[in-house]
């Protein structure tokens, strides 16, 4: 199959994109360029960032993607056999009239995402753009046909997803780009300065366990931060947070603590905690956490840091915790994630 001219401008926008952790986060975020009747559209579990270095693009035929939403049907096929599902999201990317799609989990915007108190805010930052704001809805078919009411009523550039994300349209991949940077400046937060972790003490408490400190140091402010560990603990703020981290985030307090957590956990037939926090200590993670969960871990850490302590947090319900722990396609997500190097 030919491959459009605009799939290189795509594979670099994306790259870009994908490599900025205020932006994207492990294999969050997707995108898209239309040629024709042919949707090209990263693929589900890749990372944006690869997309120079890696095949992430597969193609799908629009009248396709269009008549899955229709059908509810989640799975849809690819124009060229191969061995990637197409994103979770594809629908989405084909009904909006855009040219090139983007949707990125920019921490501003989640941030904002992740509040009750936030409409007014959006209304005044965002004025003189083409957007709207959706309260959260489970990512896939259902978004999509949230979209699709908005759509087929006005033209709409920007979707501020309700604990979830950001999704722009534009002419080109520059477009698209400049306009996921408009509005994460206009959503700026100011970020908290997060107290110091004690990483000896931490390194004492994960010896002979399971666990370790994470690669990103500034993870512990999650921890350390009274505000965002009462964020972190109080539920789930977004989707990938729950399909990589689990509902919520443990605390312990010191080795007892971490004993009675993996007991707990063992009694009720779960698996260990990915992560934990140890209060004024700093964040501990499991040996064996995918990418994927370290880069949630982070996200968590930029998204807590610029919630100010007078925001009145949304959290995602536990059924749609449920709904997310028990889909399909977020686990085949999560193999393809704990495969990568």
């Amino acid at each position: 199959m030919r491959e459009p001219g605009d799939l290189h401008a795509l594979r670099e926008m994306s790259a870009r994109v994908g490599r900025n952790m205020l932006l994207v986060q492990g294999a969050g975020g997707n995108s898209s360029v239309k040629d024709d009747d042919v949707l090209w559209v990263k693929a589900s579990g890749t990372w944006l960032s690869d997309a120079n270095d890696k095949d992430i693009f597969v193609p799908v035929l629009l009248p396709a993607a269009r008549e899955a939403l229709a059908d509810d049907d989640e799975r849809i096929p690819l124009a060229r056999p191969g061995p990637l599902r197409a994103s979770i999201e594809t629908s989405l990317h084909a009904l909006l009239p855009h040219r090139v799609v983007l949707h990125v989990h920019a921490v501003n915007t989640i941030a904002w995402a992740a509040r009750r108190d936030s409409r007014d805010a959006f209304a005044e930052r965002l004025a003189g753009l083409a957007w709207r704001h959706l309260d959260y809805v489970h990512p896939g078919l259902p978004l999509a046909r949230a979209v699709n009411e908005i759509v087929a009523r006005e033209t709409v550039d920007v979707l501020i997803l309700g604990n979830h994300g950001l999704v722009v349209g534009a002419e080109t991949c520059d477009q698209a780009e400049a306009l996921v940077h408009d509005v994460e400046t206009r959503l700026a937060l100011p970020v908290r300065a997060m107290p110091a972790a004690d990483e000896a003490a931490l390194r004492r408490l994960c010896a002979g366990t399971d666990y370790r400190l994470p690669g990103d140091a500034e993870c512990h402010g999650i921890a350390t931060d009274p505000y965002s560990r009462a964020i972190a603990t109080g539920g789930s703020l977004y989707p990938d947070h729950v399909v990589f981290l689990g509902p919520g985030l443990p605390t312990v307090d010191g080795r007892e603590g971490l004993t009675t957590m993996l007991a707990r956990a063992e009694a009720n037939g779960l698996p260990a905690p990915v992560a934990a926090l140890v209060p004024g200590l700093g964040a501990i993670i499991r040996k064996d956490a995918s990418p994927g969960a370290e880069a949630m871990l982070s996200c968590l850490a930029l998204v807590t840091s610029r919630l100010p302590l007078s925001a009145e947090i949304s959290y995602l319900s536990g059924a749609h915790e449920q709904l997310l722990l028990n889909w399909d396609a977020e686990r085949y997500r999560q193999q393809l994630t704990a495969s990568r190097p």
